[in-house]
């Protein structure tokens, strides 16, 4: 049967990139595309072209109706097994359904699926009691050579970083060791930049705040980088001025637009929110409203019959009204998903839309078109930089700091991400082996036993297996001994003559502690070149000293150590352990 439309030129590039990766793979697959790039056409595509059963997975009835629509327009029959649309199909080769209606019903899906499509598939979290979890491993208990892929225009999520963990340009996701991820393999990527400038979306107008914003950095965030409502109401409720002003200038910029969609921070704030606006012109959508009320008030919204849309959270994915061209962010987030799909309702083609116009009045530093890094941003000065691999030269994208001169000053990266293909026997690389992740790390813990490298979180060392002292019990032990001490190092300053080189470690209280090496001696230049030379530049440019001078040329570009541990002896203190890249409980030099 002919498919009544054709696929742009990158949704073909997509279909064709699953049918080749699962041909030969049965891992685990993601597609990204941009929130209206039309993933339901692709789905739609690749279940025509099935030939076993296929499950399509969504978390929200809108989700499971478009993209069932698609696939019906093909002039096929799918079913839809989903509670919020009164069906409960499962007889059809595809179905469309709900992850939560499929979850509560899985004696009913006990049938061979042959794939299985998750839309938004970002919502998949690595936990084996989640739902969607649960349907993964009952379909592959009928079949373990299940295909499982997935679709989403957003492939992080806050507590994880990157959902899958190889990409098909030659890289692995993630900064540390080898994690749980939902998706193997990222199989295809279409960037947000290529849709807008080639007019496959409208371009957004992004413009700062012309008026008070508010100042969310005051309060505490959870691990998914979001804030209590409490907390916000509490904050939201000294700054009612505030809220009115960005409302009268929102009225006012919307003169010239069509469809406004106003996020906000809580139900309180959007009921606030709601009162300055016009009414007979204005929507209030909390998880609260009513389904019935819900869908009337998009209805009357869709047909522009109300301009402005006030919503908490609910509005971000599975709602699609062209016309919008006006996005008024008044709430804090820290997800870059989020974010990305906030502004994506008004990135959607309309006739005589020319660009959307997106304020951003809550102070959320999120780079619309380059969130490469996919972990959260370790603090507000960081930026994504380029850092070359010393071990393989993969040109790696970490959270950084650079100078005036764009020179990388600091950076965040632990392992380098670059995948290296198998090596080959007799010629020809061995059928079916997976590429090795680099190992080189830019920041690492030593094992005392063997002197591998281990990922600085490592509890066993990854080579001789033997367990390596965690940096908290070292620093917890040291502290209760009377003839130890323990400084927070803040800096080191170096001095020598020829042969010896002298380094003073100094604690942000003012206490010092020294040690010097000797470079005539090579067990000791080398105990320097492995704790100093190793980490030089960020560990970008590892180096093996030979003399003294060329260390002192350097010692801008040398590393301190978080902490250093010294014994007490009869007339001085010797340094025992320095321990680098810390993370734990205790607190480092200067940190707040």
């Amino acid at each position: 049967m002919n498919a009544p439309f054709k696929l742009r030129p990158y949704q073909q590039e997509a279909v064709d990139a699953t049918l080749k990766h699962f041909r030969k793979s049965d891992d685990s697959a993601v597609i990204v595309l941009p929130t209206g790039a039309g993933k339901s056409l692709v789905i739609a595509e690749l279940a025509r072209l099935a030939r076993r059963k296929i499950l399509v997975l969504t978390h929200v009835k809108e989700l499971v109706e478009q993209n069932h629509a698609k696939y019906q327009s093909y002039g096929l029959t799918a079913g839809i097994f989903s509670a919020g649309l009164k069906r409960k199909e499962n007889r059809y080769q595809v179905t469309f359904a709900s992850v939560q209606s499929v979850s509560a019903n899985l004696d009913q899906f006990r049938d061979e699926y042959s794939l299985l499509i998750i839309d938004e598939c970002h919502r998949v979290s690595g936990e084996d009691t989640s739902q969607y979890q649960r349907i993964i491993e009952l379909l592959r208990q009928q079949n373990d050579s299940l295909k499982v892929l997935g679709l989403t225009a957003t492939p992080y999520r806050l507590a994880m970083g990157w959902i899958y963990r190889y990409h098909y340009r030659g890289f692995v996701r993630g900064s540390g060791e080898e994690q749980d991820k939902p998706f193997a393999h990222c199989i295809y990527e279409l960037p947000l930049s290529y849709m807008i400038n080639r007019g496959y979306l409208t371009k957004p107008e992004l413009v700062n705040a012309a008026v008070a914003q508010y100042d969310f950095s005051v309060l505490s965030q959870n691990r998914f980088g979001e804030y209590a409502e409490k907390d916000v109401n509490q904050l939201l409720s000294k700054h009612q001025r505030v809220t009115r002003a960005i409302i009268e200038q929102v009225i006012e910029l919307a003169v010239t637009r069509k469809a406004v969609m106003i996020f906000a921070a809580t139900v309180d704030h959007a009921r606030e929110i709601t009162g300055y606006l016009p009414e007979h012109q204005t929507a209030l959508i909390t998880g609260t409203t009513d389904q019935n009320e819900r869908d009337v008030l998009i209805q009357r919204f869709k047909q522009q019959q109300l301009k402005y849309l006030v919503n908490v959270s609910v509005l971000t994915t599975g709602f699609d009204a062209p016309h919008v061209d006006f996005i008024a962010i008044l709430r804090p987030t820290q997800s870059v998903s989020l974010y990305q799909q906030i502004v994506g309702r008004g990135l959607r083609l309309d006739e005589g839309k020319e660009d959307c116009l997106v304020i951003d009045y809550a102070g959320n530093s999120v780079n619309l078109y380059h969130p490469e890094v996919g972990e959260k941003r370790p603090n507000p000065d960081s930026e994504p930089v380029q850092v070359f691999c010393p071990g393989c030269g993969f040109a790696n994208i970490f959270w950084g700091k650079t100078d005036s001169e764009g020179r990388v000053i600091e950076h965040y990266g632990r392992r380098c991400q670059g995948l290296l293909e198998p090596a080959e026997e007799n010629g020809a690389a061995a059928q079916n082996e997976r590429p090795e992740q680099c190992d080189y790390r830019f920041r690492f813990k030593e094992c005392p036993h063997c002197g591998g490298e281990n990922d600085i979180a490592a509890r066993n060392c990854q080579q001789c297996k033997a367990a390596i002292i965690d940096p908290d019990d070292q620093l917890r032990d040291a502290l209760k001994l009377k003839d130890a001490m323990v400084i927070r190092c803040a800096g080191i300053t170096l001095s020598g003559d020829s042969s010896k080189l002298r380094i003073t470690y100094h604690s942000e209280d003012g206490e010092e502690l020294r040690e010097s090496f000797d470079f005539s001696k090579p067990a000791q230049r080398n105990v320097f070149n492995k704790l100093f030379g190793r980490r030089f530049a960020n560990s970008q440019a590892p180096q093996a000293f030979s003399r003294v001078e060329e260390v002192l040329e350097n010692q801008a570009l040398l590393p301190a150590p978080d902490f250093v541990i010294a014994r007490k002896h009869k007339y001085y203190w010797q340094v025992q352990e320095r321990i680098f890249d810390y993370q734990g409980s205790y607190r480092k030099a200067f940190e707040a």
